[in-house]
């Protein structure tokens, strides 16, 4: 035992000592008391070494559509960096599969795109590992997947992702985490929960370097209608609306981004909902996301024009009725299941979705139309449903849009989708409103003097009624800006012609293009258009180039993975 005295002492300077220093000290007495010279004792920096050599290489990746998920990687290998751990911060779209077996720590962030599907760039990882048996069993890992709940597939591909992996025998340490769009607290504390189980054995001290705050990207801006126009003429059968928003506050974003926008519901259907189940419109309700009055719920955060199947069975359960599997509106379900009073009514609102966000490709340049203005290109959507024509949501919303009237938008990430170096040559190919990203690229390359060539593929029904954006191409003609403009009206031949045909008429110029170091984009709808285009672009590099079929998908896959094909399709 120590004298009082000897301990007042021992304790007045161990109180100061770091964790480094009290595990030297120990050595130190240690040393003492078990008669070993002082040179067997450790210092202070090779104590810590050891400590972090316990830790073996750690792998980030990232599968990423508009950019979150690579932000969010990177700022947690910026964390793990600073502990002077070993990391390595990986693409999934480079990634090579076969290398997994030989990860100990491999985190993935990924997000979910569509109707649950994995980010572009990243579906070459995703299949690889569904369709290939690996032994993970040295491997552990965490996932945390991106997604919006206001889809019915939300955070699907982390779902599959860390299933397969439990499946191939990797050993999870750290459990599923779904962020919604507002993902700044959440994958805060994934982080926060990475970095302490990684990082357990080493010094404790490091714990409290402070987590760098994570934005969700969902700054938002108001702006007014300045400018709305038709440019289909009179005699077409559909409606494309050119939309200008003014703001005072500048915008910043690139080329192939999209502008995002939730749309109100309509005020006469949902003044018809009110009155159908006596609810009191002014009523404060809290949902899982919003506290606010009924009549703002229905109008302005709550999906109720096309309720999901989920929903109506969850309807059909609360009320009791029996309803076939379908997709209705909320207000065709109260007309023909209506509820028994308001109180079951509130219930009805607490199953409904949020009003899931669209988003429109933007057809404006900062450099050419300035930081206080944004264009996108609206094509108005009609649907039957049994036999009822009905509106898009969005689409009808925008259009009835008066010039001077507000609108709150936010702005999506390019992601993969945007110009390479200015001395580039492109290709771009968009019928229909699928020209409106090919309209920011050539508006930004005119004005920046983009060397670069271009080339445009677009097409619609007919010439006269249906040539979006005709003075505006041809006068790029005019100026060079735009190298080559071909066109395909499907309705003014009599075998329809559509843009794919058009490829292959100038498939020996295109690949020669391509070998040349062109990059490809394709913008519209992802049935049939995409899905041709890429199959012409296959024939082209299998014939053009002398390639086998194979070698043409690995050449295809190539110029993706090395952003030069990249897709924007619906």
């Amino acid at each position: 035992m120590l004298s009082e005295t000897k301990l007042n002492v021992l304790k007045q300077i161990s109180g100061d000592l770091t964790r480094d220093e009290a595990i030297w000290a120990s050595g130190y007495l240690a040393g003492i008391a078990g008669g070993t010279s002082l040179t067997a004792v450790l210092p202070p920096q090779q104590t810590t070494a050891i400590a972090q050599n316990t830790i073996k290489k750690i792998t980030l990746a990232y599968g990423t559509e508009t950019g979150n998920s690579k932000k969010l990687a990177t700022a947690l290998a910026g964390i793990v960096k600073k502990k002077g751990l070993q990391v390595k911060l990986a693409d999934l779209s480079q990634y090579k599969p076969k290398d997994l077996a030989k990860e100990e720590f491999f985190f993935i962030v990924i997000s979910t795109q569509g109707e649950g599907e994995p980010p572009a760039l990243a579906k070459k990882f995703y299949d690889h590992i569904h369709e290939n048996e690996i032994n993970l069993s040295g491997l552990k890992f965490g996932v945390l997947a991106l997604g919006d709940t206001s889809y019915p597939q939300f955070c699907k591909t982390g779902e599959e992702v860390d299933s397969r992996f439990e499946i191939l025998g990797a050993q999870r340490i750290i459990p599923l985490k779904k962020c919604d769009i507002d993902y700044e607290q959440e994958a805060s504390h994934w982080i926060e929960h990475v970095f302490e189980t990684v990082n357990k054995n080493t010094d404790q001290n490091a714990k409290n370097i402070s987590v760098p705050k994570i934005s969700s990207g969902r700054k938002k801006y108001q702006g007014k209608v300045s400018t709305i126009i038709n440019l289909n003429d009179i005699t077409s059968e559909k409606e494309t609306y050119h939309i200008e928003i003014e703001t005072e506050e500048a915008l910043a974003y690139q080329p192939g981004a999209a502008l995002g926008i939730i749309p109100f519901n309509s005020k006469s259907v949902v003044e018809e909902i009110i009155t159908l189940t006596g609810i009191d419109p002014q009523k404060q309700i809290e949902t899982s996301k919003i506290k606010a009055s009924i009549e703002d719920l229905l109008c302005k955060h709550l999906n109720i024009s096309y309720l999901l199947k989920s929903a109506v069975a969850q309807y059909a359960k609360i009320t009791g009725h029996s309803i076939p599997e379908v997709r209705l509106s909320l207000l065709d379900l109260l007309r023909i299941y209506p509820v028994k009073n308001a109180d079951e009514f509130e219930e009805i609102i607490q199953i409904l979705t949020a009003q899931a966000p669209r988003l429109y490709s933007i057809s404006s340049s900062l450099e050419a139309h300035g930081d206080t203005e944004i264009h996108i290109t609206v094509a108005r959507s009609e649907f039957f449903i049994d036999h009822q024509k009905q509106n898009g949501l969005c689409s009808g919303f925008l259009s009835e849009f008066k010039e001077g009237e507000e609108v709150e938008f936010y702005i999506q990430d390019a992601g993969h989708f945007k110009l390479p170096e200015a001395d580039k040559d492109i290709i771009m190919i968009g019928p229909g409103t699928g020209i409106a990203p090919f309209r920011s690229f050539l508006w930004e390359r005119d004005a920046t003097g983009a060397e670069g060539r271009n080339w445009l593929f677009f097409g619609d029904r007919n010439f006269v009624s249906d040539f979006l954006y005709q003075a505006e191409l041809q006068d790029f003609i005019k100026t060079g800006s735009l190298t080559h403009l071909d066109l395909a009206f499907s309705r003014d031949t009599n075998e329809k012609v559509y843009v794919q045909h058009r490829l292959e008429q100038k498939s020996q110029e295109i690949f020669y293009w391509l070998e040349g170091g062109a990059s490809v984009y394709v913008c519209g709808a992802k049935e049939p258009m995409a899905r041709d285009v890429e199959q012409t672009l296959l024939n082209i590099i299998q014939n053009e180039g002398k390639r086998s079929k194979d070698d043409a998908v690995l050449y295809l896959e190539d110029m993706e993975l090395s952003g030069r094909y990249a897709k924007d399709v619906y």
